[in-house]
């Protein structure tokens, strides 16, 4: 069931799976939240395999705002819902009745009434509704944050509480936009506006970032490796290709190399030069001249090759090459 109230200064729809059969409810529930926020999966506990809930979307000018009212179910947004649509959006979760958690870059937040948490549409989430709930969304364009705030991927999946502060505020202010229907236009622009500074407020507020936990950190590094080492041979392989290829960000990329000895780049460059070296003594390319053996490790100048393999092994390529030969 979809239907406008048109004579409400802040013009409003509302999705509802009333409309439908209860068969059909999942799919058409699926259907209505990829419409309305991201492409996205639903999974419904069994044995129910069912789902009831409606989503009233309000038409802001500066804003996307809905409120969410629904039973048990869990959200998934997956790589390959990404790869569909280039979608870059962060959503705001603020809680109004029941718990959730939202799980986004190896962080997992709890939230509660009150509270809200951040995600980001373009890396992989999950979110997770055990019994019903009710939550306020606000979507905003991910250039529009990341203008306002710094290392937003380091925000994503950290609860700011509603119990004071920027949490309490928040969850106050969407209420109103959303449910006040004698607000005018103007105040209504005004009030959106202050929701952003609100929420910027409570996200400049989180501090003692929470580190993966030891097992899903090493699980990363070796991931980022092994995609590292397939493309060595490729020119353009860089921090962010191989972060988007993982749908990580290249902040997250750089701090999985933290306790490294390397960096995420000096370790590229010292394999590549290490396939380079064994290639110049491999007998099988004897014919290949440095410059190719050079070329074919993804370095695109032989004269920065030969710089690079001389500080990292104290000579010439040719000079290894030759001493190999003798």
């Amino acid at each position: 069931m979809i239907h406008e109230d048109a004579t409400a200064p802040t013009a409003k729809t509302t999705i509802s799976t009333d409309s439908v059969a209860r068969t059909d409810r999942r799919e058409f529930w699926t259907r209505a939240i990829s419409r309305t926020y991201v492409d996205l999966q639903c999974d419904v506990p069994e044995p129910s395999g069912s789902i009831g809930g409606s989503i009233e979307v309000a038409d802001l000018a500066t804003l996307g705002l809905s409120k969410v009212t629904s039973t048990a179910q869990s959200v998934l947004r997956t790589p390959a819902g990404i790869a569909r649509a280039c979608e870059d959006y962060f959503l705001v979760s603020v809680q109004n009745r029941g718990s959730g958690f939202v799980v986004q870059d190896d962080r997992i937040a709890r939230f509660d009434p009150g509270d809200f948490v951040l995600y980001d549409t373009t890396r992989p989430y999950e979110l997770h509704f055990t019994d019903d709930f009710e939550q306020y969304v606000l979507r905003l364009p991910g250039a529009t944050l990341r203008t306002l705030v710094r290392n937003t991927d380091d925000l994503t999946a950290r609860t700011v509480p509603g119990a004071q502060g920027a949490g309490k505020l928040l969850l106050t202010m969407v209420r109103t936009l959303l449910d006040d229907a004698t607000m005018s236009p103007q105040s209504t622009e005004a009030v959106a506006q202050s929701v952003e500074y609100i929420l910027v407020a409570g996200l400049a507020g989180l501090s003692g970032l929470d580190a993966p936990p030891p097992e899903l950190a090493a699980r990363r590094l070796a991931a980022i490796k092994q995609e590292i080492r397939a493309r060595l041979r490729d020119p353009d392989l860089s921090i962010a290709s191989v972060a988007a290829a993982l749908h990580l960000s290249p902040s997250t990329l750089h701090r999985a190399f933290a306790s490294e000895p390397l960096s995420a780049s000096e370790w590229i460059w010292t394999q590549r030069l290490e396939g380079a070296k064994r290639e110049l003594v491999d007998p099988t390319l004897s014919n290949s001249s440095i410059s190719d053996v050079a070329f074919a490790w993804g370095f695109s100048d032989p004269a920065h090759f030969s710089r690079a393999f001389r500080a990292r092994f104290g000579c010439s390529p040719r000079e290894y090459r030759t001493a190999a030969i003798e």
